[in-house]
């Protein structure tokens, strides 16, 4: 079992940066891709970025490349998002979720129904 905890969101003016922050519980939170997903009022949840077990490699969406990197202390059980040139259009609730089945070495997961637990979320607002 893993428990996630995001914190890091609040209000931000457009162009300022927040790092959002994933603390993860249990024993194979160190061993699991996590991802960081967003979803904003009236639309659905879409991905935002992920990062490999080990930290070798991240993918990152389309919509905030060159934004937004994604990182890892296993140490610290912490994964997280740093967000740079914030618009309003990246105001929404950030989620993280880890994948604890069987995963591969060479993969990103990049859809939500390829994670297994996920946290409770926290509000980004990007304001003009």
């Amino acid at each position: 079992q893993v428990q996630l905890v995001e914190s890091g969101g609040g209000l931000v003016q457009a162009g300022g940066s927040l790092r959002l922050s994933c603390a993860g519980s249990g024993r194979s939170f160190s061993a699991s891709p996590v991802g960081w997903f967003r979803q904003a009022p009236g639309r659905e949840r879409e991905f935002v970025a992920t990062i490999r077990w080990n930290g070798s490699r991240s993918s990152i969406a389309d919509s905030v490349r060159g934004r937004c990197t994604i990182s890892r202390d296993n140490a610290k059980n912490t994964v997280y998002l740093q967000m740079n040139s914030l618009k309003p259009e990246d105001t929404a609730v950030y989620y993280c979720a880890a994948r604890t089945r069987i995963s591969s070495a060479y993969y990103s997961y990049r859809q939500e129904h390829e994670y297994d637990y996920w946290g409770q979320g926290t509000q980004v607002t990007v304001s003009s």
